[in-house]
């Protein structure tokens, strides 16, 4: 089918336009994706697709397609796998800190994400200041799980037709479905990854709800920091986990209502550097991890070895 055709279905408004089948959204975003629209197709696409919004039915189609395009991680055993597209504008982004204190429990963690965004303080640019190199090449990431530290691989490596669709926003101004998709993509094969995924609206995180369900997904849902998947280091929020399409409560946490509380230990200087200094001193036990990211950290163990538990037939119910 054209992009044409697409384009009349989903470019009428948020109320005059029609959802795209689950096989119609796979068609669209492959010829996406092999290059096969021109740039004002494709801003076309991502106005369109700003103003209606995703169905489940459309991420479904689209991640198949991105999925059959990934260059794979291989991994022979249970992992976490943090997709970090946001950064920092006014808090420290702490997802180094809950990939290293992962890490150093055992488990093994792929980060991916941009090297840089404008106007935002990046995972991989604070890796880069803890001396934590991102991958030049995937054969390299089990070697740095080996060696007990998280990797970090820049989107680019993993499909380099997604990296160019997450660029038009610095053309347009707007974030599109593949800020989505990124958020969402399972970029490890060979044994049982659980993503960990961040909203922002209540209803994009009843989207992804559905989506884990739906698809037997292993997944941790939480409001992002900053839109970081991350918990909040000043208030437990709400932590939802699911495995193999299951609702897995004992996995997860209730949000702690009411104001947000000080924490006089969080550095107001959130540049990559001090945010490295900060994790540091964190690691080294010289401060305190913040409670709801230690919480964060047991939960995602105890979910991991309850996956590792089910690779060997042991998990109840599995």
């Amino acid at each position: 089918m054209s992009i044409a055709a697409y384009l009349r279905e989903i470019g009428r408004g948020h109320q005059g336009s029609r959802p795209l089948l689950t096989e119609q959204a796979h068609d669209l975003m492959g010829q996406l994706l092999d290059g096969g629209l021109t740039d004002l197709e494709v801003g076309a696409f991502a106005i369109g697709m700003r103003i209606k919004g995703e169905t489940e039915a459309e991420l479904i189609g689209f991640l198949d397609a991105l999925h059959e395009r990934l260059m794979p991680v291989a991994s022979d055993h249970p992992s976490v796998v943090i997709a970090s597209y946001n950064g920092a504008r006014r808090l420290p982004n702490l997802v180094p800190l809950l990939a290293c204190l992962l890490a150093r429990r055992g488990v093994r963690v792929l980060v991916h994400g941009p090297m840089q965004e404008p106007g935002r303080v990046t995972t991989a640019a604070i890796f880069e200041a803890m001396n934590l190199a991102p991958a030049t090449a995937l054969s390299s990431i089990g070697n740095t799980w080996s060696a007990g530290r998280p990797a970090f691989v820049p989107v680019e490596l993993l499909s380099p037709a997604l990296a160019r669709l997450l660029q038009v926003r610095r053309t347009i101004g707007l974030r599109n479905s593949g800020h989505t998709m990124a958020k969402m993509m399972l970029p490890v094969k060979g044994s049982p990854a659980l993503r960990l995924m961040s909203h922002t609206h209540p209803e994009f995180g009843q989207l992804m709800a559905s989506y884990a369900e739906r698809s037997g997904a292993h997944m941790m849902l939480l409001r992002g920091t900053e839109g970081e998947a991350v918990a909040d280091a000043r208030r437990q929020p709400r932590l939802s986990t699911w495995l193999h399409g299951s609702a897995r409560p004992e996995f997860g946490a209730v949000a702690t209502e009411g104001s947000l509380p000080p924490l006089p230990d969080l550095p107001q200087d959130i540049s990559a550097s001090a945010t490295a200094a900060y994790i540091h001193r964190l690691l080294d036990d010289e401060t305190a991890v913040p409670p709801p990211i230690a919480r964060q950290v047991r939960l995602l163990c105890d979910a991991v070895a309850e996956l590792g538990r089910s690779i060997d037939g042991t998990a109840p119910g599995s």
